[in-house]
């Protein structure tokens, strides 16, 4: 029977109900802007508590400054200002902030390219191939488990003091966790679809770009997630040597002068864009497969 037959036997003046598609009606805008609220309001909770216990207690400025000395250190790094001896001084360092956070996003930027790149191709074709799988997944086991600190020296004797041995670093703890989970994206299609496929008539290419690729990709992406958190908890490590300009150096160097306040800042900022980078690889989880992740 058509659909046009069910059209012709449905009674007069009676229409089919359609529930409202997900995303649609007021219902799950609303649980968001709470969810928003909520999470603002946890933030702010946050920093009324650090301000009491800097306002309330005798803890000394070097231990905790207080929000208003890091906000102050966020502003003032990127302005010229005159100092004690009556010269002009701009940002710290020698570099504002501002251009401190663009030195270390550049090295950031090339170690998290390069072993993206190399570890999805890597990570494709060990799940393509289980014998070579099982040869080389111990290895990229002790490749991941390798501290930074534990081969940072190592790496400045192989490829000097510069910019080279702290984007290796980087490439170093990116690498390992997207080639693991490409390898986990591409072992976990379903083998019912790529025969369903086949049987459909479709060509390895059709398979590989409709099928292989939106399977594979959710997992690809929660493992560049993971690998970009690795790769700033890396940042100072990679940067404590002739790391600036470098917002990680930055945080090393104001530690070992007693700047508690800039060293938070310092935090402050690489959390606040670690944060801005997960949210725009979840928008593209969510824009490449929105059936993975819904809400």
């Amino acid at each position: 029977m058509t659909t046009q037959e069910l059209d012709r036997r449905r009674p007069a003046g009676r229409t089919a109900k359609r529930s409202p598609g997900p995303g649609q009606g007021r219902g799950p805008r609303r649980s968001k802007g709470w969810l928003r609220l909520i999470q603002v309001a946890v933030f702010a909770a946050i920093v009324a508590a650090w301000w009491l216990v800097t306002e309330l207690t005798d803890v000394s400025p070097v231990v905790l400054p207080s929000p208003y000395d890091v906000g102050r250190e966020l502003v003032t790094t990127n302005l010229c200002t005159e100092q004690a001896n009556g010269q002009v001084g701009c940002g710290v360092q020698g570099y504002f902030l501002w251009q401190h956070l663009l030195a270390t996003l550049e090295r950031i930027g090339v170690g998290l390219i390069a072993g993206t790149i190399l570890g999805v191709l890597l990570g494709w074709a060990l799940g393509s191939n289980p014998t070579v799988r099982r040869v080389v997944e111990p290895s990229l086991s002790f490749l991941r488990a390798l501290p930074p600190l534990g081969y940072i020296g190592l790496l400045i004797v192989w490829f000097g003091i510069g910019d080279t041995s702290k984007v290796v670093l980087l490439f170093l703890a990116v690498f390992p966790t997207v080639t693991v989970s490409t390898i986990s994206g591409v072992i976990g299609v379903p083998n019912d679809w790529t025969l369903a496929a086949r049987t459909l008539g479709a060509s390895r290419g059709q398979i590989f770009q409709r099928i292989l690729i939106p399977a594979a990709l959710p997992e690809i992406i929660n493992g560049v997630r993971l690998a970009t958190a690795l790769a700033w908890s890396a940042i100072v490590a990679a940067e404590m040597n002739d790391g600036i300009p470098g917002i990680g150096g930055l945080a090393f160097v104001s530690g070992t002068q007693l700047n508690t306040s800039l060293t938070i800042a310092c935090i402050v900022v690489i959390g606040l864009v670690a944060l801005v980078i997960d949210h725009a690889l979840l928008y593209t989880e969510r824009r490449f497969a929105p059936w993975r992740r819904k809400g």
